[in-house]
């Protein structure tokens, strides 16, 4: 595994692509409708709706760079290329929160990939570093700012 890859899914890296592919087309045509839009209005130098389309283009042109620069070193890992064993990067974690006895699910994923509405946990946070190797049962320790939580593997998967 390179240094400077970033490991995703297979199904980011095809939504990421779209995501580039519809930047690249309906995005970039909709701000230069409205940029044509603001020149129509006459003076460029006192016209806000000209500078915020310009600022929008940008903005845009920021997003489709950095999408671009991660794409490139974007390297698909699928669970099977790890074993079951012990916590990965794409296990599938099942844990029991030791202070209030409240069990939850984490799938360990690349920052990019992280979500937490839908317990995407991100293998750089401080729990998703905690928890690579362990294995079931094993205890982990997390630093929060209510002081330390420990959490119990109660399961892996993939």
């Amino acid at each position: 595994m390179s240094a400077d890859a970033i490991y995703v899914t297979r199904e980011f890296l095809e939504s990421t692509q779209v995501e580039v592919h519809e930047l690249k087309t309906k995005g970039r045509k909709e701000i230069a409708q409205k940029i044509a839009d603001a020149r129509s209005h006459g003076d460029l130098s006192e016209n806000a709706d000209y500078d915020a389309a310009k600022h929008e283009q940008e903005l845009l042109e920021i997003r489709i760079s950095r999408l671009e620069a991660m794409l490139a070193r974007a390297q698909v890992i699928e669970a099977g290329d790890f074993p079951d064993d012990k916590i990965y990067i794409l296990s599938r974690v099942r844990l029991i929160n030791k202070k209030v006895n409240r069990e939850i699910e984490y799938l360990l994923v690349s920052p990019e990939e992280a979500d937490v509405e839908q317990n995407k946990l991100s293998v750089t946070s401080p729990l998703g570093k905690a928890l690579l190797g362990k294995a079931v049962g094993d205890i982990v320790e997390t630093k929060a700012p209510v002081g330390i939580i420990q959490y119990e593997v109660l399961g892996i998967s993939k």
